[in-house]
């Protein structure tokens, strides 16, 4: 990683390598004083560890053994670090898929131009704020990865760049009326080790029934963002030709689905901002006028129960990935171009 810009900041930073295992154990340890001090007393941990939920996840978590052995390796390790039961920990990482609305919140922005422009507001639960870190992560014989973590979750389902050059950002979608097969995180993750977009598509096009993402996809050296929809079994990409904006709802892949207030009112507040010509994309996610809910979520009393805490910001260079991350409060930016 070439660092530009690297001030002191509540944002943390891991760096870890070695086997997935090692990767979770990593993982588990930095985040392991915010699992039991701050996550295992939420509502939202006690109704997806809720034991009605056991079944089911232990179908997940074998099907995650059988088809991605070493994602369920990061979660051993994952559960290992956290001192947690693995299947507590997998749960956790199922729920997405066992719940229909999580606070995995969230608005992505993309400016499509020889140099595109992808941004990103990561939302999530309030308890979490000054508790998620970046990670530098390089697991033996795959891809390498830089990304934000939240504790107690596996990499990969909220912003990430990884050492190919692709840019993968993650919106929630709830989806309903489905029984998952495989957790929509553990795909997540797997994408990270693909070489390209057209390895990435293919693995999502072929994925297994489970919860709803929306996904960002952009790889450097190429001008084609595109948007892809993913879960209840269904697929459906679209490449981006003029700025666009999504919040948490399948805008074009057909599936049922719950829309929550906050979600509709960004979408729309989005929408117009970019038709009255916004450009500037810290602009638009930091906004929080318009007549409903805002982009920039910082109320403490947020019905989806999510404040945004980052925001990040990547650049299409034909040399690289430029990216800078800054969290709510501070004027730290962290930045960087590539992996390094």
């Amino acid at each position: 990683m070439t660092t530009l810009e690297d001030t002191p900041s509540r944002l943390g930073w891991l760096e870890a390598a070695g086997s997935h295992r090692e990767i979770g154990l990593a993982l588990g340890r930095q985040g392991r004083r915010a699992v039991h001090e701050r996550l295992m007393a939420t509502p939202l941990w006690q109704e997806v560890t809720a034991a009605r939920h056991v079944p089911l996840v232990r179908h997940l978590l074998a099907a995650t053994t059988e088809r991605f052995p070493w994602v369920a390796e990061e979660l051993t390790g994952l559960a290992e670090g956290l001192g947690l039961p693995l299947e507590t920990v997998a749960a956790w990482n199922c729920r997405g898929d066992l719940l229909a609305s999580v606070p995995d919140g969230c608005t992505t922005l993309v400016l499509p131009a020889n140099v595109p422009r992808i941004a990103h507001n990561e939302d999530g639960l309030p308890c979490l704020d000054g508790a998620c870190f970046l990670a530098r992560l390089r697991p033996e014989g795959q891809q390498a990865f830089l990304t934000f973590c939240y504790p107690g979750s596996l990499p990969g389902h909220t912003f990430s760049i990884n050492s190919a050059g692709l840019v993968v950002t993650i919106n929630n979608l709830r989806l309903v009326g489905f029984t998952p097969e495989l957790p929509r995180m553990v795909l997540s993750r797997a994408l990270l080790a693909q070489p390209d977009l057209d390895a990435a598509l293919g693995l999502l096009e072929a994925a297994p029934v489970g919860g709803g993402f929306h996904y960002t996809l952009a790889q450097t050296g190429h001008a084609e963002v595109l948007s892809v929809e993913v879960g209840g079994g269904g697929f459906s990409s679209r490449a981006l030709t003029a700025p666009a904006l999504h919040a948490n709802h399948c805008l074009h892949l057909e599936a049922p689905q719950a829309i929550t207030h906050s979600s509709a009112d960004r979408q729309r507040r989005g929408e117009a901002l970019i038709a009255a010509g916004e450009q500037d994309p810290l602009t638009l996610l930091r906004d929080t006028a318009g007549p409903g809910l805002p982009i920039y979520r910082r109320e403490p009393d947020d019905p989806d129960q999510e404040n945004t805490l980052a925001t990040a910001l990547f650049y299409l260079t034909p040399e690289g990935v430029a990216w800078q991350v800054a969290v709510p409060g501070e004027a730290g930016i962290r930045r960087g171009v590539g992996l390094g």
